[in-house]
């Protein structure tokens, strides 16, 4: 046994090389379909963040703008608290 691995060793190193070299394409295949996934999660989820931004902004500007109606004209504010309290689920 011992033998025959020192006769064929230079094919069998070749061998080993050749198997080396293939699990590393088909690895490298692999990184770069996950790479590949990663960015579209990532693109998707800058894509949620900008429209949850925007979702806050408007809801903010509701929120002042209301605080501003209860100055101006309280009975007004009051009536529209509880039309959106009782209208609007």
């Amino acid at each position: 046994m011992i033998q025959f691995f020192i006769k064929h060793s230079k094919e069998l190193t070749i061998v080993g090389a050749l198997s080396i070299l293939t699990i590393c394409y088909f690895q490298q295949r692999e990184l770069t379909k996950l790479r590949t996934k990663v960015e579209v999660v990532k693109a998707e989820a800058d894509s949620i963040r900008s429209e949850d931004f925007i979702k806050y902004t408007i809801i903010g500007r509701y929120e002042i703008t209301m605080e501003y109606l209860k100055e101006i004209n309280p009975k007004v504010a009051k009536q529209t608290e509880e039309w959106m309290s009782h209208n609007t689920e």
